[in-house]
């Protein structure tokens, strides 16, 4: 079965035509070809897919692209304007914060949830933002730097 959804990406409102069950990650990567999202486990544990859905983090690998109907979609591209890194992408590299980059598009969403939420979390705090996602290289030290000093550069 076939529906269609409005909602806006990146500022961008779209309406599409979509199937019952396809999934937030595969509309985003496959059909408008933000392939910035990265798929990771598939089943919402790793954090590599992690959008923002009105301002939330959310794992599109196991959202249904239905439910982001009359919504605002942010992704890793939108953090980049205007040809410029943000505060938070300079940030991640000043502090090496990032090796492979798999996990970072999800690392940065998360990050950007909290710090707009919050723009002086508290170690803690960035921690628990972060729980949701999974980093295999830096073993979170440098991320959690990045993020603490994103705001005081």
């Amino acid at each position: 079965m076939k529906h269609k959804i409005r909602f806006k990406i990146n500022g961008k409102n779209i309406t599409l035509e979509i199937k019952s069950n396809e999934l937030l990650l595969d509309l985003l990567r496959n059909r408008l070809g933000l392939k910035g999202t990265k798929k990771g486990c598939g089943t919402g544990e790793c954090g590599a897919c992690t959008v923002l859905v009105n301002g939330e983090p959310v794992n599109s690998c196991i959202l249904l692209a239905i439910k982001v109907d009359g919504k605002e979609i942010t992704t890793i591209e939108d953090l980049k304007k205007e040809g410029s890194l943000s505060k938070l992408q300079k940030a991640f590299i000043k502090y090496g914060a990032l090796q492979c980059g798999f996990c970072g598009p999800g690392m940065l969403m998360s990050a950007k949830a909290l710090l707009d939420r919050n723009p002086n979390p508290s170690k803690e705090e960035i921690k628990v933002a972060l729980s949701g996602n999974l980093c295999r290289c830096t073993g979170y030290a440098k991320i959690i730097e990045a993020i603490q000093n994103v705001n005081k550069n």
